[in-house]
């Protein structure tokens, strides 16, 4: 997931599952028999093999209405959805679009989605970005979406951090209200107080993901690493599956993600801002 601080992971912009021996899609339509979903690992709090989707993934990320329309993030304070999020993996791909787009576009947007296949790249581009651009606007976001190991190693001396207090010292932007829904909150200590900290971006019944934050005077010395570690353990003990990610340009926490092993899942594209329709 992301290294940035709590108010910009306040800020940014992640049903039933059935196999198919055909190139398999996931699609967000509420009810629709047509959603179809490929599964990756995780690991329960028994540890046995959970099971994680693109549409797990989405629905994690996002509020979505009765017609599988993005409302807006999942998180204590809800910021804008994008105007359209695609997720890719090797097998399948999944989409959904924000519930303000007008409904020609949006069934556009849907058409050339549905038209998308699985990557080979994992950099690569969707097949269709133009035409999305050219849709609804927007600028576009793009990254990396991880899963965690079978086996993490978690440091034994993080702290659980349930209090404002606590983050003051280091970390600016806090509200007690957005606490519990971001628990849980693990941190790496010095002189009593958090100096880096792992906490739920965005959270669900079935996942969460990360994001991590180290104060400007500690940062380079393996925290954020090992942090987000102790975490992913205590995400996994509440029976959900963690994830992590971030954007292509973010080479540190890229490095974090390499440092723990974790497993390229997806790719997400997607197209933020304000929606400018096409005239004409």
């Amino acid at each position: 997931m992301t290294l940035e601080s709590p108010d910009s992971a306040r800020r940014r912009l992640l049903l039933h599952d059935e196999r198919s021996s055909r190139r398999r899609y996931e699609r967000i339509r509420g009810n629709s028999s047509t959603m179809r979903s490929s599964m990756g690992p995780g690991c329960d709090r028994h540890g046995k093999v959970a099971m994680v989707t693109l549409t797990s993934i989405l629905r994690t990320r996002y509020a979505l209405d009765e017609h599988g329309r993005m409302r807006s993030t999942r998180e204590p304070e809800p910021a804008p959805a994008p105007l359209f999020t695609l997720l890719r993996s090797a097998s399948s791909c999944a989409w959904a679009v924000r519930a303000d787009v007008p409904r020609e576009p949006a069934a556009e947007l849907d058409r050339l989605a549905g038209e998308e296949p699985p990557i080979q790249d994992p950099l690569a581009g969707p097949l269709h970005a133009d035409r999305y651009l050219s849709l609804v606007g927007g600028g576009i976001g793009s990254g990396p979406t991880f899963t965690f190991p079978a086996r993490i190693e978690a440091a034994a001396d993080v702290t659980c951090v349930d209090s404002l207090q606590m983050l003051e010292r280091h970390f600016r932007g806090w509200t007690a209200a957005e606490i519990p829904g971001r628990s849980p909150i693990l941190a790496v200590m010095d002189g009593g107080y958090p100096i880096s900290v792992c906490f739920c971006a965005r959270l669900s019944e079935t996942a969460a993901e990360a994001a991590v934050e180290t104060a400007a005077a500690f940062r380079g010395r393996g925290f954020a690493a090992r942090v987000t570690a102790a975490w992913a353990v205590a995400i996994r003990a509440s029976g959900r599956t963690p994830l992590y990610s971030t954007s292509w340009t973010n080479a540190p926490s890229r490095g974090v993600a390499r440092k723990l092993g974790l497993v390229h899942y997806c790719s997400d594209w997607g197209l933020v801002g304000n929606l400018r329709l096409r005239s004409g």
